[in-house]
């Protein structure tokens, strides 16, 4: 059964979006660019969002102590690390109970075996096209997550060709940069749908 995780959420009206239509998870970005929250915004909005639906951390090369606190304090229960994070720093937020999803950028960045909890495949920044099912020819152990350039228009057919365990969108769900809740419900539906 594929889930599904809207990530980039900011404010609570994105988290009222979110809360109305269920999806598997919701993302807060720690990195930094457009989307990027403080702890304290991802506490607010941690403490809108319908306490069924875990919060992922996204984080690129941040400091072990900065991740760990993010889930201490509550913001998050998963940690998705998007940089060159070491086996080390998975296996300690492992140790410390952290889930935690490993992403690779195809194909700016490879995919290599990691102890992460969960892959994340990925398409390069910008690109308009989602990966190929041949960039998806990976040989991983654990469960997919798929990102980039999905959106409600051509989510079915990259589900019927590739069957991930997990759907990440983002800028698929934007309209003028911001979240829109008709594309969230469209892309949600879609991804609940299909299973």
């Amino acid at each position: 059964m594929t889930k599904i995780k809207i990530c980039g959420l900011m404010t609570t009206a994105d988290i009222a979006a979110v809360n109305h239509v269920k999806p598997d998870y919701a993302g807060f970005v720690f990195a930094a660019g457009r989307h990027q929250l403080t702890l304290a915004q991802a506490l607010n909005l941690r403490q809108h969002l319908d306490s069924a639906i875990p919060s992922v951390g996204v984080f690129v090369d941040a400091p072990l102590a900065t991740m760990l606190t993010a889930v201490q304090q509550g913001a998050i229960s998963i940690v998705q690390c998007h940089g060159h994070e070491s086996a080390a720093t998975i296996r300690a937020l492992q140790h410390a109970g952290v889930p935690v999803i490993q992403a690779f950028r195809l194909p700016e960045q490879p995919y290599h075996p990691t102890p992460a909890d969960y892959v994340m495949l990925d398409s390069r920044v910008g690109s308009a096209h989602p990966l190929t099912p041949a960039q998806l020819d990976q040989p991983l152990r654990q469960p997919l997550f798929l990102a980039g350039a999905l959106t409600p228009e051509n989510v079915t057919a990259v589900l019927k060709a590739s069957r991930p365990a997990v759907i990440d969108v983002s800028r698929g769900v934007e309209t003028a940069g911001h979240k829109d809740p008709q594309k969230i419900a469209q892309m949600v539906a879609k991804v609940h749908q299909f299973n």
